[in-house]
């Protein structure tokens, strides 16, 4: 009987992946929200799940370095949005610390609830390998 461990994680492993790079992505905003002209950064996280989820079942292989050819690499072709700011800035910048705030603690929480899941799955996993 063939395992296949990407099944027993689901969508959870790339989940995880996708949150941290979104953590960066809020973090700088936050760390430049006085920087002048600097525009606030996201990404569309459902998009770029849809589309790693695609990426994996189209090609079959996953990237384990970054200089090897196809598979999968969702930090290389990210697509970046831009914020649209509620209260516009006299210096340009688009930073609304408390939307950044609030965009941060819900990914973090996100984040938190997939790393849960996927360690109950590991949890799980050890249980039946020992026969308990």
């Amino acid at each position: 009987m063939a395992f296949n461990i990407d099944k027993l994680f689901g969508i959870h492993q790339q989940a995880v992946s996708l949150r941290s790079q979104r953590a960066g992505l809020l973090a700088t905003n936050l760390a430049n929200a006085d920087t002048p002209n600097y525009k606030a950064k996201d990404l569309d996280f459902q998009a770029e799940l849809k589309k790693v989820q695609s990426n994996m079942q189209s090609t079959g292989i996953r990237k384990t370095h970054p200089n090897h050819i196809g598979g999968m690499d969702s930090g290389l072709n990210m697509d970046l949005v831009y914020r649209k700011p509620s209260q516009p800035s006299l210096d340009g910048n688009t930073v609304e610390t408390h939307i950044e705030h609030a965009a941060f603690m819900d990914n973090a929480l996100k984040y938190q609830a997939s790393i849960q899941f996927l360690s109950g799955n590991i949890k799980g996993m050890m249980t039946a390998l020992r026969g308990e």
